[in-house]
């Protein structure tokens, strides 16, 4: 009886995206713009406040990112790309962003080291073949406070080393996603030239959010040997939720991705045995609980613990 209602909620919440109009999203997104324009617009002498301000618009417009590569603003692929493209955190282009985290969604490789773009975890031979200084760098990265203070410099280092990779080896279209991006980055550039906020301090704002953002991916999926079982339930509805649009119901995300963020809870509560079954109880209660148990202490080794060679 409890799975059959958990599926008829599933498919009115879906029918619902379907046909429905997604104020909650456009009043998000106008939120992450008016503050972000505000935070501009305020005269010198409010610099603690304007960084503030811009982490939370550049933190919440990031997950607005999410959200419209799922579908989230409109039915066409093409609008959403255009709305997606002006990315005032810089330092992301959208459309790499979309091309990485849709294969993300493939969940049989999930935490792979090579096939899943998002993973956190290192190949085990690489790992034993690193430096002692990169493999403190990387243990100190596995921490909570690693992630937030050095996670956004190895993680942007590790992406841009690997899209001048694939660009170096004619992938034409990692190119064109780079060149999209520009024009959005000039235009940001421009914006903030002509405002009261100090062109570093925007950057480090820039640097803020990813760092605010550090805190969702840090465990959103583990190692396990079920696909199902690697993706993070965090039963959390305070402000870091709302900056993370409810992402932090990853393992219901994973199963529905085309659901919007602001049904994620309920779709939650209405399954809540079946989600936590399928993913083995991987669930915490807050995003408080997780800064205490691993502000300090490494949640899972940098190599992968259950990965194997493809070919062996």
């Amino acid at each position: 009886m409890h799975t059959s209602h958990l599926i008829e909620s599933q498919i009115d919440i879906l029918n619902r995206e379907l046909a429905g109009v997604r104020w909650p999203t456009y009043g998000a997104f106008a939120l992450a713009a008016v503050v972000w324009g505000v935070a501009l617009v305020l005269p010198f002498g409010w610099g603690a406040v304007q960084w503030a301000m811009l982490v939370f618009a550049l933190t919440l417009h990031s997950s607005l990112s999410h959200e419209i590569l799922h579908g989230g603003f409109f039915r066409s692929t093409r609008a959403n790309g255009w709305l997606g493209a002006f990315q005032p955190g810089l330092f992301v282009p959208y459309l790499r962003f979309r091309a990485l985290h849709l294969a993300h969604h493939q969940d049989a490789d999930l935490t792979d080291p090579y096939d899943d773009p998002e993973s956190a975890y290192l190949d085990p031979r690489v790992w034993e073949r690193l430096p002692v200084l990169a493999r403190m760098v990387l243990g100190f990265n596995n921490t909570l406070l690693g992630r937030v203070t050095v996670g956004p410099v190895i993680g942007m280092a590790d992406f841009l080393r690997g899209d001048l990779r694939r660009i170096a080896k004619g992938q034409t279209d990692v190119m064109l996603h780079w060149l999209a991006h520009l024009p959005g980055v000039v235009i940001t550039l421009w914006l903030v030239s002509m405002s009261s906020v100090p062109l570093w301090l925007y950057l480090s704002a820039c640097y803020g959010a990813m760092s605010v953002l550090r805190i969702r991916t840090f465990l959103e999926h583990r190692a396990h040997e079920r696909s199902a079982g690697r993706s993070v339930v965090i039963e959390d509805r305070g402000i870091l939720a709302f900056l993370f649009l409810n992402n932090n119901f990853h393992a219901v995300h994973h199963a529905h991705p085309q659901v919007a963020w602001y049904h994620l809870p309920a779709l939650y509560r209405s399954g809540r045995d079946k989600f936590l079954l399928g993913n083995q109880d991987y669930v915490y209660r807050s995003y408080a609980q997780i800064i205490v148990q691993y502000f300090l202490r490494a949640k899972d080794p940098v190599a992968h613990p259950l990965w194997q060679p493809k070919d062996d």
